[in-house]
């Protein structure tokens, strides 16, 4: 057996669904990718831009490298929701893809090891300096899709993406996947926020899982409504995605973390400082406390309840930021304007409100 044949049969021994191998070189994708990050569609994500030099030209990562080893890990599961209705995206409802994925990917290098493969090596999992979509698709494992993720026959958009960096120089798999998006627009046509603006071509700040899990400040009120449901995420472009449809349930493999199995927005509105413990372990953590909150609260506002009503007076007095604060008083002037007791509420909290912003933001939902 060649020593490539032989890397991707030890890459499915150790549980991975696919795997192929791209040259460690610059990605087909590198100069789309600069061009983006010029027109700024990135957004706040200042790390894309900090790393760009390592992202397009990926060989400093690893000097001695020759090869990656591009892996993917189907995590398709019936849509998930919350006891209350809210909706997270698929990929987040369990385990932290991060971990797991890296766990395999450090059993791959040991095992590549014992077979010989020597040198030094670097794993990267979704968060690394790599254009892995890219990657990935040079080494077969799906083509890029007009909803800018990848697809793939089986497994449609859903499955993570690993890579092993290594110093062999084996030869690449490039072996095109069958299938493309041809005349499809259904998620451009789907995406509530038009975020996807052309095929391919994501402006970041538009889209909501951008908006619920990278934002670190207020989401932009023009976007709150189409928010709808979704309080971690967005699945859209993927659920209409007809690659999407009719894909294998995995969900056993990363299971339900218990705050998304059996709590709700109210809880998540309501979360202090056991935020790390109650989430340890789960993708939601990435927002931090005030972010997630804030999610809670405006989804609350286009889910209007007496439970969510409490809450977000709760809110909009006692949480420490003034993210969530400026979030709830949103929430109360959409979803229970007419109610007097919320304006009279909203009106004292205006008058100890010590925040610029939050009071500027009360104003407003006073006035409307």
């Amino acid at each position: 057996m060649d020593r490539a044949a032989l890397a991707l049969d030890v890459a499915r021994e150790v549980g991975f669904d696919l795997a192929g191998i791209a040259p460690l070189a610059p990605p087909p994708a590198a100069e789309r990718f600069e061009g983006w990050l010029a027109e700024g569609r990135h957004g706040s994500m200042e790390y894309l831009e900090r790393n760009r030099e390592r992202i397009v030209d990926p060989r400093s990562l690893l000097p001695e490298g020759h090869s990656i080893l591009c892996v993917g890990l189907g995590h398709s599961r019936p849509a998930f929701a919350l006891p209350d209705g809210a909706r997270v995206a698929r990929y987040a409802a369990g385990r932290d893809y991060h971990n797991v994925v890296g766990k395999r990917l450090e059993k791959l290098a040991r095992r590549l090891a014992a077979e010989g493969f020597g040198g030094p090596w670097r794993k990267v999992v979704d968060a690394g300096p790599l254009l892995e979509r890219s990657h990935a698709s040079r080494a077969g494992l799906g083509f890029e899709s007009r909803a800018a993720n990848l697809l793939h026959p089986e497994f449609g958009p859903w499955f993570f993406l690993g890579e092993l960096l290594i110093e062999e120089d084996l030869v690449p798999t490039e072996a095109p996947v069958p299938g493309s998006c041809g005349t499809c627009r259904a998620c451009l046509d789907a995406c509530p926020t038009g975020a996807l603006f052309a095929p391919g071509r994501l402006h970041a700040p538009d889209c909501i899982s951008y908006q619920t899990i990278e934002n670190r400040g207020p989401v932009p009120r023009e976007l709150r409504e189409r928010l709808g449901d979704w309080a971690f995420g967005c699945d859209v472009c993927s659920e209409v995605c007809p690659f999407g449809a009719g894909t294998p349930d995995l969900a056993e493999r990363f299971g339900a973390h218990p705050a998304l199995r059996d709590e709700g927005l109210v809880s998540w509105l309501t979360v202090g400082e056991d935020f790390s413990t109650r989430f340890r372990g789960s993708p939601l953590q990435r927002p931090r406390r005030a972010g997630l909150a804030r999610n809670a609260a405006i989804v609350l506002g286009n889910r209007p309840s007496e439970e969510g009503r409490r809450a977000l007076l709760r809110a909009l007095s006692f949480d420490p930021s003034p993210l969530v604060r400026e979030a709830s008083s949103w929430s109360l002037g959409r979803a229970h304007g007419a109610d007097r007791g919320v304006r009279a509420a909203l009106e004292r909290a205006r008058g100890r409100e010590e925040d610029g912003g939050v009071a500027l933001a009360i104003d407003r939902d006073l006035a409307q």
